[in-house]
């Protein structure tokens, strides 16, 4: 199991002195201190995770949270070398916590990461090499406030990332966004209108067999679990 699965911190305390241990004592109950921002910080490298701890625990206006609390943060704060699955899969789960809000603190992001992670909820994004004391301290207010937070360039990319799939969308060779041809897309609509295999295939005059494949390509290209989601998706993003 990856050590974001497991349900608090990255880092439980039993398993390492530092982050959840080191600043447990060093708070006041929330409900003492109304005015602050409670913040749950989690990082698979405990390095990454008490640096961000280190510098948040000196600033009065953060509650750092330990990890049996960390639910109830509301501000979550991941702290990464770059995301993979299971970064997305920790953001996802977070995403379904109505009591946070979350943050990322990336070293690299790309723009097809970037879509990714706002797919996934999230509210800001800091780079790693930026997140001085005081720059932490803007994102954890900003995200608590309900404000978006992205660097220049980065929006810049994520703005030129998108308009790329909207000219897909556009071409005239029957492509649409995130490349999905109209065939898929005709496959992926009687899937949304219930049809099975079976269904599909005399409808669409293709073997099952066939029409297995290129439902199985959609979803693996797209990076889904299963039809269900690339439905989902499809609508989510107007494909169907």
């Amino acid at each position: 199991m990856s050590s974001f699965e497991q349900g608090g911190p990255a880092v439980p305390a039993a398993t390492s002195p530092g982050p959840a241990s080191a600043w447990a004592s060093h708070r006041a109950p929330s409900a003492d201190r109304p005015d602050r921002v409670t913040v749950a910080v989690y990082a698979a490298d405990p390095v990454l995770r008490l640096g961000v701890v280190q510098q948040l625990r000196q600033r009065p206006e953060i509650d750092l949270l330990a990890d049996a609390d960390a639910e109830r943060a509301e501000v979550s704060l991941v702290v990464v070398d770059h995301v993979d699955d299971d970064v997305a899969a920790l953001l996802h789960r977070l995403r379904h916590n109505t009591a946070t809000r979350t943050g990322l603190v990336v070293a690299t992001l790309g723009s097809g990461s970037l879509q990714r992670v706002i797919e996934c909820g999230v509210a800001a994004v800091l780079r790693r090499a930026e997140a001085d004391q005081d720059q932490l301290l803007r994102l954890v207010l900003a995200i608590a406030n309900g404000e978006g937070v992205l660097p220049g360039d980065l929006l810049g990319k994520l703005l030129s990332h998108v308009g790329g799939l909207q000219r897909s969308a556009l071409d005239p060779r029957g492509l649409s966004l995130s490349t999905l041809t109209t065939r898929e897309a005709d496959m992926l609509r009687m899937v949304s209108e219930g049809l099975d295999t079976a269904e599909i295939a005399r409808k669409t005059s293709y073997s099952e067999r066939t029409v297995k494949n290129i439902l199985h390509e959609v979803i693996t290209r797209l990076q889904l679990r299963n039809r269900a989601h690339a439905v989902g998706y499809a609508l989510r993003n107007g494909l169907i």
